[in-house]
């Protein structure tokens, strides 16, 4: 029989990608894995990573493992949760995986109060703006999605404002220095801050007014990674360097403070509000239907 420990670390190394990244995961050391990953290889008699200085890879045998053991031990993990239901107040861990954007605007309304209400719960939020899937990265819950078609398997629960707006903004100084736009074409004269998706695709910038969409590919001195580097672009159109887009969210105590000037308002589009999202074929773990309750409760 294989040490259920020895199997856990190991997809814990395969999920984060190193030994050093798998222990900041787990709250364990990188040692007590690599002795771990070292012990099971052995017993199964096959190398389950090729190790470099630079990297940890699952070789084949090692990915065909992940496949089938991930599922199996998150049974186990569900199988033991049952007893949370025998709790006054649920305990464990919770992963969510969310955008940036919900981490900074939408999470600090919520995780303060959600804490204090259950002292039980270790809360792990992992920001993340490429498309993760929810069971491959443990987590137990993406967390949010903003207007994409979730699975038929998917279960989401509204979560945040449910209406949002893309704004767009510069400095006073910019706009005395260049004019202000008065429809987003006038933007190809402008200097634009852009951003990057993890994925290299850069999207147009979407306007909307009375029923009217215009996209326009604006172009500038300055592209940043979406989500990781935004402050970058907002604190470049601070100092005057173009204009940026952005949450509104995001740009709102800049446009209250004065910083920055709201560019083309009228023309802002909305779109639907986020949602909070699982798995719905799988038994939902304690601490997760914790913060489900909590949310649609709206005590916050």
């Amino acid at each position: 029989m294989m040490d259920l420990g020895d199997l856990n670390a190991f997809v814990t190394v395969a999920r984060a990608g190193g030994f050093r990244e798998g222990a900041r995961a787990g709250g364990g050391s990188a040692s007590g894995l690599s002795e771990a990953v070292r012990r099971l290889e052995t017993q199964l008699g096959v190398r389950l990573f090729n190790r470099t200085t630079r990297s940890v890879v699952p070789t084949d045998a090692g990915l065909s493992l992940l496949g089938r053991l991930g599922p199996a031990l998150s049974e186990v993990e569900a199988a033991l949760d049952v007893v949370n239901g025998f709790r006054d107040r649920p305990a464990g861990s919770l992963r969510l995986n969310v955008p940036v954007s919900a981490a900074r605007l939408i999470l600090p309304d919520i995780v303060p109060g959600f804490l204090a209400a259950y002292p039980g719960i270790r809360l792990e939020v992992i920001a993340d703006e490429n498309f993760v899937d929810v069971l491959a990265a443990g987590c137990d819950s993406h967390g949010f999605r903003y207007d994409e078609r979730l699975e038929q398997d998917m279960i989401a629960v509204p979560i945040g404002p449910r209406v949002q707006r893309f704004a767009t903004g510069a400095s006073p100084a910019y706009l005395e220095r260049h004019g202000r736009p008065q429809h987003p074409s006038d933007l190809l004269g402008h200097a634009c801050l852009r951003g990057r998706f993890a994925s290299g695709a850069m999207l147009p910038w979407e306007f909307e007014r009375d029923g009217e969409v215009v996209r326009v590919d604006t172009t500038g001195p300055l592209i940043v990674r979406i989500g990781g580097a935004s402050d970058l672009a907002v604190h470049a159109a601070i100092a005057g360097s173009g204009i940026v887009a952005l949450f509104e969210g995001w740009l709102r105590p800049h446009f209250e403070s004065g910083a920055l000037e709201p560019v083309l308002e009228p023309w802002w589009q909305s779109f639907p509000g986020p949602f909070l999202y699982y798995p719905g074929r799988r038994l939902v773990p304690a601490p997760l239907r914790a913060f489900i309750d909590y949310i649609k409760a709206g005590k916050f």
